[in-house]
């Protein structure tokens, strides 16, 4: 079978059985796998040429760009090794492609307890830092978006972000009540100290 066979087949498989993000990511892939191997045999990729297939497409990539790549090529010879061919042999399924392209060790992180946060915020003398520090604890806002704030960004209890860290145009944020309550008393007496 042919490579942009096989490919079609799975991307046809995706369609009825996966989420649109998921199939837009295999299009990618597939997509350059099928303008290098698409006219070969599927039997003929070898470890190989999927080894270097793998480093062009993903130089100067995250690591984990480098895995998602890969895994992406692990399931596609994998379906084509469960649906249409038994006795293939997947050339990504190698204990060196396996261990080049390993899932990064995953960190713990400290978490600190609530009532820490709760002490660091009510010991900090200046108003305006104790605002900013229960925006960032109560909130779950980074310090660059509480410095970004503006009068126009706040709505009742919801914060209106612009240009996020997550590329968005805009994201809400919510806070509690009381919190909402003295960010507009801080900015009324702002607005009211200018004038």
């Amino acid at each position: 079978m042919q490579v942009s066979n096989a490919a079609k087949l799975w991307l046809e498989y995706h369609k009825a059985h996966s989420k649109e993000n998921s199939i837009r990511a295999y299009k990618l892939v597939l997509s350059k796998l099928c303008e290098e191997f698409g006219g070969e045999n599927i039997e003929e990729i070898t470890t190989e040429r999927v080894l270097l297939f793998l480093n062009r497409i993903t130089e100067g990539r995250k690591r984990q760009t480098k895995r998602t790549r890969y895994s992406h090529l692990l399931a596609f010879f994998n379906f084509i090794k469960n649906h249409i061919d038994q006795d293939f042999r997947n050339p990504c399924d190698t204990p060196m492609l396996k261990k080049l392209f390993r899932a990064r060790p995953s960190y713990n992180w400290n978490i600190i307890e609530k009532e820490t946060v709760d002490e660091i915020i009510f010991r900090t003398s200046k108003p305006r830092n104790r605002l900013m520090l229960e925006l960032m604890a109560r909130g779950g806002m980074r310090i660059i978006e509480v410095l970004k704030l503006t009068p126009s960004d706040i709505h009742e209890r919801r914060l209106t972000l612009k240009d996020p860290k997550s590329g968005r145009e805009q994201e809400f944020i919510f806070i509690p009540q009381r919190l909402a309550d003295r960010l507009k008393l801080i900015f009324d007496s702002l607005i009211f100290n200018l004038q």
